[in-house]
């Protein structure tokens, strides 16, 4: 659903928060103004960083600005402000009582009427920490509290919410600089930078991939695709060669020319189109994409060729120190071979010391007496 408003807002309610964007028809208002606005953690106070007029929204729709902050508002919030450490301080004390060790309390944010509060934790293990009674606690402990939201911060947001120096050397990290949100990251976007792999070199106070590796990524590979990759047979103005190494920030290539040596070449001094080893014909597929048989092949499938054919199987290899196998019509089991010879096999041995057994028809026939005619 796509809708136009004429006045909109972006509210931020943190320092390095993500914004919000809130309609603000019918307010007069300017960046760095206070305004209090319906969130879906309750009525909350946040600072206009963007003001836009004639807003193209697409998607649902956005929710209004209730009113301005008064000076009286924003000394309410800054009265939460300090009441929180109280709440920080009770929740570290009584996760101790509770012997829940790993679990960290980094903070804590009341909303605009002090009816909510949103407690943020970090925990060492992947398991999920069962924090139900604490969350009552603080309910009973504090009153005036109607609800505790409990939410659980990945590796990143804790760096964030501690401050500190950079793995880089800054007095302050990106992340708690001005980053909202996280970008995703690849070991693959240190690969085109020519990065080490070290860990200690790409990994970031927090233990993941530094943010900072998606900044410059997209000039990395926008100028790599203007050079030729490495091992690439390329023409030089001094001769044939390969590419050893590749420049992107400088736009040039080190070749290995025989009888020559390495040099550096910019990219307008070579030419790839020239060396014809490394061209490749690229073959027709033989199917198309859906699994079905192409048209180009439906005349040699009618022709009669075997190129759908189910392939030739493999003759057995006779494996060392093992005779070959019987022909099929010399086994005991085909009915090409010979009975006498089957029957010669058949016939059981006399046991020494024991009288030669009978076969069940010939004991079966003595053993059967005359029926009798008379009456």
């Amino acid at each position: 659903m796509t809708e136009i408003y004429e006045k909109v807002v972006s509210v931020r309610f943190a320092a390095v928060n993500k914004a919000y964007f809130f309609d603000a028809n019918g307010f007069d208002l300017d960046i760095d103004d206070y305004v209090i606005v319906e969130s879906i953690r309750g009525k909350q106070i946040g600072k206009v960083v963007q003001v836009m007029t004639d807003y193209v929204n697409e998607g649902d729709s956005l929710k209004t600005v209730i009113r301005p902050a008064s000076s009286k508002d924003l000394v309410a919030k800054e009265l939460f402000n300090q009441k929180k450490e109280e709440v920080i301080a009770y929740a570290r004390k009584r996760l101790d009582e509770l012997n829940l060790k790993g679990v960290k309390i980094l903070d804590a944010d009341f909303s605009f009427d002090g009816a909510r509060i949103q407690v943020s934790y970090a925990s060492d293990n992947d398991e999920k920490v069962d924090l139900k009674s604490l969350k009552f606690d603080i309910m009973r402990n504090f009153s005036g509290v109607n609800a505790v939201d409990l939410r659980q911060l990945g590796p990143r947001d804790v760096a964030k919410a501690i401050p500190g120096m950079g793995a880089c050397g800054l007095s302050c990290r990106c992340c708690c600089r001005y980053l909202t949100e996280f970008s995703s990251i690849s070991i693959k976007m240190a690969k085109e930078q020519g990065i080490s792999l070290t860990p200690a070199e790409i990994t970031g106070m927090c233990g993941r991939l530094r943010c900072c590796l998606v900044f410059e990524n997209d000039h990395y590979v926008e100028c790599r695709k203007r050079l030729p990759k490495k091992n690439k047979r390329v023409m030089t103005p001094q001769g044939e060669g390969k590419v050893l190494e590749v420049f992107p920030l400088r736009d040039a290539v080190l070749v290995d020319i025989p009888e020559v040596g390495r040099r550096e070449f910019k990219r307008e001094q070579i030419n790839v189109e020239t060396v014809g080893t490394d061209v490749k014909v690229q073959e027709e597929p033989e199917h198309d994409t859906d699994g079905k048989i192409a048209s180009s092949d439906l005349l040699v499938l009618v022709g009669g060729s075997d190129k759908y054919a189910e392939p030739e199987r493999k003759e057995r290899v006779q494996r060392q120190g093992k005779p070959d196998r019987k022909p099929r019509n010399e086994r005991k089991d085909h009915p090409d071979r010979e009975k006498s010879e089957r029957s010669d096999k058949g016939e059981r041995r006399e046991r020494s010391g024991k009288p030669y057994r009978q076969s069940r028809n010939n004991s079966a026939e003595n053993n059967q007496q005359p029926v009798s005619t008379e009456n």
